[in-house]
C-alpha cells in the first residue's frame, strides 16, 4: 500500500493541479471587455461566492507547511506561483508576454508571473533562467522581487525543512553541500535509539523527554493510517487494526493486534526509526505531532561542515535568477512552481543579504517561518481574512496582477461529500466538486427537473479525471514455458487482450453512459504525452492479428467485430503453441493453461466499470475453448495484495496520473510499482531517455514508442478514462463567465478574476 500511495503524490510544483483553483496564475482568452464581466450590479459587491471545500481543514495555510488538501486550496487562493501551466498541464515558459495554445479545437492565451528559459549545456548541466514581472505586489503593497523567490527556495532546501515539497531531491548544483553538516535534532535522537548513552549533541533529560513525547504520538499517528484505509474504502467500516494493517501491506499481524503492534511492525520493516515513520505516514509528519517539535526537536544541530550557499541558485537581477542543475531532469521544470512568498512577512529582512549568504532566517531554524502558518499573505487573487467554524473568508485583492476579481467576497465552506449536491440545491453552496458518479448525475437531473445535467438549479461541467482504468496481465503467470518475453508468451497474452478489448466500448458505455470514454494507450488522456487519433501510427488497442493485419473494418457490426476478435485470438493462440481444432482450443503448450483467473474489485456484486467487459469476454473465450474465471473480490485490500505480490494472473485496477508522464515507477525494470513485472532493456532505455530530456515534442515520441512496447508485451489493456464534475449554482454564478474546456489543471476558478455572479 505504501508504494501505491507514493504514486499518488504530486510534486509541490503541481500540487495546484487538482484543485478548483487549478491554473489560477493564468489568464485564458481575454474577457475583460465582456459586459458580463464588467462587475456592474450589486451581486458581485454584496454577495459572497461560496465554494465547497472538502472536510479536513487544519488551519495550516502557509505555502511552506500546508499538508491537508483542504488547506492547499486556501494556499492557492492567497498565493502566486512562479510557473504557469496550460489546460494540458504543460508549462508555459513565456507567460509574461503570453502564449497562445490550442486545446480541443480552441486557441487560448495563457499569462503568468514569469518567463523561464531552459538551456541544456554540453557538460550535461541545465540552466533555468527565470525573469519575473516587475509589477507584482503583495497584498500589503510591497513589490515582489526575485529575493522573495530565492528566500522561498532556501526555506525548502534548509536541512531542517519538513514540509511536503521535495525540491531538495532535484539535482540542483550545490544542494547536497549546503544541506550537509546540519541535522534536525529529532533525527539524531530517534536514530540513536532509546538506549543511547552519547550525549554530545543533546542532554539525557532531552532524550528522556523526546521518547516520552514519541510514545504519546504512536497511537494517534498509527490510528491515522487505520482511518485512512477505512475512509478510502480499502477495508469496511469497523475493520480491525490487523485488517487495516493488511491493507497497508503489513499482512502478518495477529487478529487481536493493537495500534502499538502495527507501529512496531512498521518499525521492523525499516533500518531506521525516521525512515519508517516518514515512508509510512498517512498524511501527518510523525515528529510534528510531538508537543515540543517546533521549539526544540525541529531545530538543526551542526554535525559537520557545510557550504554557506547553494551555488546553483544565482541571483542575476532584481527580478531575475538562474537555477543550475547538474544533469537533465525532465520533472525539474514543475518544481519551479515556487511560491512568490513575501520575505518581509514570512522571514526576517534583517537576515537577508544575498551577497553575504544570508537568506531571511538562520540556517537550520525555520521557527520564524512556522510562526506565520495560520495567517497567509501573498500576491494571489484574494486576501485571507479569517478562518472559523469550517469557513475561510477572503476579500478580493484590488491590485492582483491580472486585474481585481469581479466578485468582492469569497468563502470556502468545509462540506462533506454527502452535502455537496444538496448544498447547491438549498443555496448554501455556489460551486462544488463531489466525486462524480451515476448517482450524482441522477441527483442533479432530479433537482433540475429534467434529464439535463445543465438546468435552472445546477450547471454541470465535466472534465477528464487525472487517471485511467486498466486490466493488467502478469507475464510471469500468463506465459508459455518459462520465458515471459518470448513471442509465444506475448501471443498468449495478446489473444486474451484481443477478446477483452473488443468488449470495452459496450461495457464502458453501459456503466458510465456519456461520462467516460475508452482509451487505447496506457496513459491518461489528460496528459500532454497521450497519443491522439490524428497522430501518425495511432492504433486502437489490440486491433491487429498475429500477422499485423487489421482485425476490424469500419463497416463491421458489433457482432461481426466480436466474431473477428475470436478468430484473431485463435490465430494468436495457435502461434503461441496451443492446439486448435475446428475453431476451438483443445490443448495448451507447456507452461500455459486453458483457464485463467481475473481479479476485480466489484464489491462482490459486480459493481465495477470493467465487470460487464469481462463477463462478455469470458463468454467469448469459452466458445473457443478458454475459460476466464472472474473473481469478484469484496475487500479491496485483498485485490491490491494479489497484484502487488504477483499472485494475480489478471486484475482490474486504476492509476492516478501525475502531471509529468515519466514511466519509471510503473514500467522500468527497477520501478517501485512495476506490478506488470515487465523487464525490457529497450523499454528501460526509452524511459531513461525520456526522463533526461526537456524537449516535450521529443519526449512525446519517446513515450509513444515506449507504450507500443508495453502493448506488444500485452501486460496491460487500457480501458477507460472517466469524468469528474464541477457543479455550479445556475441562478447565482454567471456561467457564461466560467472558463471553457475544464481539465484537472484548469478548474472553474482558474480565471477567478473574471468570474462573475448573476448581476441582473
Amino acid at each position: 500500500m505504501r508504494k501505491a500511495r507514493k504514486l499518488l503524490a504530486l510534486p509541490l510544483a503541481l500540487a495546484m493541479s487538482l484543485s478548483l483553483l487549478a491554473g489560477c496564475n493564468n489568464s485564458g482568452t481575454d474577457t475583460s471587455g465582456d459586459p458580463a464581466n464588467s462587475g456592474q450590479g450589486n451581486a458581485n459587491e454584496t454577495t459572497p461566492l461560496v465554494v465547497a471545500i472538502e472536510q479536513g481543514l487544519e488551519g495550516r495555510f502557509s505555502p511552506f507547511f500546508y499538508l491537508a488538501a483542504a488547506d492547499e486550496e486556501v494556499v492557492m487562493m492567497s498565493q502566486l506561483f512562479l510557473l504557469t501551466v496550460d489546460r494540458a498541464g504543460e508549462p508555459v515558459l513565456n507567460a509574461i508576454e503570453g502564449e497562445t495554445r490550442e486545446y480541443n479545437g480552441t486557441d487560448y492565451t495563457y499569462y503568468g508571473p514569469a518567463n523561464i528559459a531552459v538551456t541544456e549545456n554540453e557538460d550535461g548541466s541545465v540552466y533555468y533562467d527565470v525573469t519575473m514581472r516587475d509589477d507584482i505586489y503583495f497584498s500589503d503593497g510591497e513589490n515582489a522581487t526575485i529575493d522573495d523567490v530565492i528566500f522561498g527556495m532556501y526555506v525548502y532546501l534548509d536541512p531542517t525543512y519538513d514540509g511536503n515539497a521535495t525540491l531538495f531531491s532535484r539535482p540542483i548544483q550545490g544542494v547536497e553541500e549546503y544541506r550537509s553538516g546540519i541535522t534536525p535534532l529529532y533525527q539524531l535522537i530517534a536514530n540513536a535509539g532509546r538506549d543511547n548513552t552519547d550525549f554530545t549533541n543533546w542532554t539525557q533529560e532531552q532524550q528522556t523527554q523526546f521518547w516520552s513525547e514519541v510514545d504519546a504520538v504512536i497511537e494517534p499517528w498509527t490510528q491515522e493510517i487505520v482511518d485512512y484505509v477505512i475512509n478510502n474504502g480499502l477495508v469496511p467500516e469497523g475493520a480491525s487494526v490487523a485488517e487495516a494493517a493488511a491493507a497497508w501491506n503489513f499482512p502478518d499481524l495477529a487478529q487481536d493486534a493493537t495500534l502499538t503492534d502495527f507501529f512496531n511492525a512498521i518499525l521492523a520493516a525499516y533500518p531506521t526509526f525516521v525512515e519508517a515513520v516518514q515512508t509510512e505516514s498517512a498524511g501527518s509528519n510523525f515528529f510534528s505531532l510531538m508537543e515540543s517539535y517546533e521549539d526544540q526537536w525541529s531545530l538543526g544541530v551542526e554535525t559537520g561542515e557545510s557550504a554557506p550557499n547553494i551555488s546553483g541558485i544565482q541571483k542575476t537581477g532584481e527580478y531575475s535568477m538562474r537555477v543550475v542543475t547538474t544533469e537533465v531532469d525532465a520533472t525539474m521544470i514543475y518544481q519551479l512552481s515556487l511560491p512568490i512568498a513575501p520575505l518581509h512577512y514570512y522571514g526576517d529582512e534583517a537576515l537577508y543579504d544575498y551577497e553575504n549568504n544570508m537568506f531571511g532566517f538562520e540556517k537550520g531554524d525555520l521557527s520564524i517561518i512556522r510562526e506565520k502558518t495560520t495567517d497567509p499573505m501573498g500576491a494571489g487573487p484574494y486576501v485571507f481574512d479569517s478562518y472559523a467554524n469550517g469557513q475561510v473568508v477572503f476579500t478580493a485583492y484590488e491590485d492582483y496582477y491580472l486585474g481585481a476579481p469581479k466578485i468582492k467576497n469569497f468563502i470556502y465552506q468545509e462540506t462533506s461529500e454527502a452535502d455537496m449536491v444538496t448544498g447547491l440545491q438549498s443555496g448554501t453552496l455556489d460551486i462544488a466538486d463531489p466525486s462524480y458518479s451515476n448517482q450524482v448525475a441522477d441527483q442533479v437531473t432530479q433537482i433540475n427537473g429534467s434529464e439535463e445535467l445543465d438546468g435552472s438549479v445546477i450547471t454541470t461541467r465535466l472534465y477528464d479525471y487525472l487517471g485511467y482504468g486498466y486490466i493488467g496481465i502478469n507475464p510471469e503467470r500468463v506465459r508459455v514455458g518459462d520465458d515471459s518475453a518470448s513471442d509465444a508468451s506475448r501471443n498468449l497474452r495478446k489473444a486474451l487482450a484481443t477478446i477483452i478489448s473488443v468488449y470495452r466500448d459496450e461495457g464502458i458505455n453501459s456503466y458510465y453512459e456519456e461520462t467516460a470514454s475508452v482509451i487505447n494507450y496506457p496513459i491518461s488522456s489528460t496528459s500532454w504525452a497521450a497519443p491522439v487519433t490524428t497522430d501518425d501510427g495511432y492504433q486502437v488497442a489490440y486491433s491487429v492479428d498475429v500477422d499485423g493485419n487489421p482485425i476490424y473494418t469500419a463497416e463491421m457490426s458489433a457482432q461481426e467485430r466480436y466474431e473477428a476478435a475470436q478468430q484473431a485470438a485463435l490465430g494468436y493462440l495457435e502461434a503461441a503453441g496451443f492446439t486448435v481444432e475446428g475453431g476451438v482450443v483443445t490443448a495448451a503448450p507447456e507452461g500455459a493453461k486453458l483457464n485463467y483467473q481475473v481479479n476485480i474489485g466489484g464489491g462482490g456484486n459486480g459493481d465495477h466499470p470493467t465487470y460487464m467487459i469481462l463477463t462478455n469476454a469470458a463468454n467469448a473465450l469459452q466458445e473457443i475453448g478458454i475459460t476466464l474465471n472472474i473473481n469478484d473480490i469484496a475487500n479491496a485490500s485483498e485485490l491490491y495484495s494479489t497484484y502487488q505480490t504477483g499472485s494475480a494472473e489478471l486484475w482490474c485496477a486504476a492509476w492516478q496520473a501525475t502531471p509529468d508522464p515519466d514511466m519509471y515507477q510503473l514500467y522500468h525494470t527497477n520501478g517501485t510499482t512495476n506490478y506488470y513485472r515487465i523487464s525490457d532493456p529497450e523499454l528501460d532505455a526509452l524511459i531513461e531517455d525520456g526522463r533526461t530530456n526537456t524537449n516535450q515534442t521529443y519526449r512525446k515520441e519517446i513515450y509513444k514508442t515506449a507504450m507500443e512496447i508495453i502493448m506488444d508485451w500485452a501486460v496491460e489493456i487500457p480501458v477507460y478514462q472517466r469524468s469528474e464534475a464541477y457543479l455550479i449554482a445556475s441562478q447565482v454564478v454567471d456561467v457564461s463567465t466560467l472558463p471553457t474546456d475544464l481539465t484537472p489543471y484548469w478548474g472553474p476558478l482558474a480565471e477567478i478574476h473574471t468570474l462573475s455572479l448573476v448581476t441582473q
